[in-house]
This record gives structure tokens, sequence and C-alpha cells, in this order.
């Protein structure tokens, strides 16, 4: 379970005109929330907010979130929004965690080997999956899943019922559905040129009358004429 520290302040303000104000002096406005305690917004500087996602994967982090300099709540980070074109954060919905309650988060999944089907048969490997949904004890919450394929041939498949997870992780996700495949690529069919004479249809003949036979068409033209005159 990977953890870190974050401090908020209480915020009594609410709506988007307070949240655009939050905002314009480089805070972030925020919620927490959880069983059997009162929603509670906050305000967290957006320069230290930043730096903490860019090291952790917050889907999978508890945070420590410590509210006004005294009270400290473990905390999962359930939504992140942000401005749909320029990213910036808008807010962020925390829910706080109760010992001896479950969570269910979405853990990465990550592929460790090289498959069989590649190595020796010139075979692809298609992660169809890449987070798997799991129930479990905050302090259970793993940083990701190894996924071993190096046994996978073509024309297999590995499912979801088929990985390993720790002691305390139950899967949400469907048993049966397919976590990776190694499969044959797709063959490149490239176009055989044709013989040049298939290729371009011939070109019409053209006719045309020499000098001579022009000349000759003259005459033939003139003597009928003369003979009339005589």
């Amino acid at each position: 379970m990977a953890t870190a520290n974050l401090a908020a302040k209480v915020r009594s303000t609410a709506g988007k005109g307070a949240a655009r104000k939050l905002r314009a002096v480089g805070e972030v406005p925020a919620i927490v929330y959880g069983h059997g305690r009162e929603p509670q917004s906050l305000a967290i500087n957006t320069y230290t907010l930043e730096r903490m996602l860019e090291k952790v994967s917050y889907k999978t982090t508890v945070i420590e979130l410590e509210v006004a300099g005294a009270s400290t709540a473990r905390t999962l980070i359930r939504e992140i929004q942000r401005h749909p074109f320029k990213r910036h954060i808008l807010h962020v919905d925390f829910q706080e965690l109760v010992v001896g309650e479950k969570v269910t988060v979405r853990v990465p999944l990550v592929f460790v080997g090289t498959p069989e089907g590649v190595r020796t048969g010139g075979g692809i490997l298609d992660q169809v999956m890449h987070e798997m949904e799991i129930s479990c004890d905050p302090a259970d919450i793993p940083n990701h899943i190894d996924v071993d394929v190096s046994l996978l041939v073509i024309g297999h498949s590995i499912h979801v019922g088929e990985v390993k997870v720790p002691a305390g992780v139950e899967v949400l996700d469907d048993a049966s559905a397919p976590v990776c495949v190694c499969s044959i690529p797709k063959a490149v069919v490239e176009e055989v040129p044709a013989a040049d004479a298939a290729a371009a249809p011939a070109e019409p003949e053209l006719i045309r009358k020499t000098k001579e036979d022009e000349e000759g068409a003259e005459g033939e033209a003139a003597a009928p004429a003369a003979e009339k005159k005589k």
C-alpha cells in the first residue's frame, strides 16, 4: 500500500463563484466524505496537489489528509475534475477510509515476461485489460497486479479468474473476461504490379496520311476536273 501526505484547510464558501475565486489565488476546491461523517468542504494548494499527483498513482494511494493543521483522515481520491481543454484541476473528491471497512478500487495490471508464442512463433501480445477492479481492506491495496504471460502460446489467452492476486484481495471483474491474448499478427498483403500491357490500356493507333498520300489524293481529284474542261 502506497501512502502520501497532503494538507488542506476548511472552507466555508460554496458555489461556482467561490470556486473561481479559490482557483484565482492558487487553491483547488475539494470535499471529503465518508461513512458516518458529514461532507466537509476543503481548499488545497494547487502546486502542492499537482506535485503529489506527479509522484503517486492516486487511484491506489492512501492520502493522509491533514485538515486545518489538526485532524488527520486516511482517504482515497475518488475523483479529479479537470478543465476539458486546459487540463487544470477544478475539483477533488476524497473518501475517508474506515478501519475494517473494505473499499473498491481499480488497480493497474503489469504484464510480466515474454509469451512463448512471441518468442518462438512470431505472435503478438494483445492486452485486452489494463486495470482490474478489486475489493479489499485499505491496508491491502496493491500498487499493481502482476500477470505472468511467459507460458502463453499463440491462440491462447489469460482470463481474469486465472490471475493470481495478493491475499485479502477480491476481484470484482467477470472471471471469464479475457485479460490478454497471444495471436498471429495480421499478414500485410502487398500488391504485386501487373504486367505493363495489363496495367495500362493500349493507346489507339493513329492513322496519319503521309505527304505522298496527300499529294496522290490531290492528283486524283484534279484529274476528273481536267477531263470535264475538255
